[in-house]
């Protein structure tokens, strides 16, 4: 294996573990059994580190999900939200493919972008893969098109944070489904069930805002 992808390999099972703000270079350096300066030869910063284990998640990801939602905006009739959520399946559970456990691994550090207040992490996504955000945002439209922009921002802000909670829990979440109700499950299986709560969460009426009595 390539110093490179060893040190990728290594920031990976730490960020997912510990988080960005919470994992060192030197916690890195050590697992990937490399010193400083090949990071600093590779990488040049932490931060463009981070870019590029999410980046080699997301070279897999985009152009899997920009297809499968074009074909959601592209349809004729009016779809259902469960059906716009239901398009990130296929393409999640293919990072199991690309590298062992990548769907909960990606997820989970999609995830710490957000609670570690990692900005700079939202603004490279959003740029580098802006059809996979707009080809969403649409399919949300078309399926709901009384969402204002506002509505769809804290609508899909509160989805992440599900997803975000479940698959940082999702190995419990597989246990207590084998313990308490004998049912064995995966992580696609954990997906399904999340999928139809988010959908009715996106899908709740739209109600006036609460205005604090004088």
């Amino acid at each position: 294996m390539s110093t490179k992808n060893k040190i990728l390999d290594a920031a990976e099972d730490l960020f997912a573990v510990k988080g960005f703000n919470g994992t060192s270079l030197r916690e890195i350096t050590s697992q990937a059994e490399v010193n400083l300066a090949a990071v600093n030869y590779h990488f040049g910063s932490k931060k463009e580190l981070i870019k590029a284990v999410m980046s080699r998640y997301m070279n897999e990801l985009s152009p899997r999900l920009e297809v499968a939602l074009q074909k959601i905006v592209d349809d004729e009739r009016q779809p259902t939200l469960i059906e716009v959520f239901s398009a990130f399946v296929d393409p999640l559970l293919w990072l199991n493919e690309f590298k062992h456990n990548g769907t909960s691994n990606f997820l989970q550090l999609l995830g710490r972008g957000y609670t570690d207040s990692q900005g700079f992490l939202r603004w490279f996504l959003t740029t580098q893969y802006p059809k996979v955000i707009s080809n969403f945002v649409e399919a949300i439209r078309k399926a709901y098109p009384e969402l204002t922009p506002e509505d769809i921002f804290w609508r899909l802000h509160f989805t992440m944070g599900t997803i975000v909670f479940t698959m940082s829990s999702n190995d419990a979440l597989i246990d207590i489904a084998q313990n308490d109700f004998n049912k064995t499950i995966d992580i696609s299986g954990v997906i399904e069930q999340v999928i139809p709560y988010i959908a009715a969460g996106v899908a709740a009426p739209i109600t006036p805002a609460f205005s604090a009595s004088s």
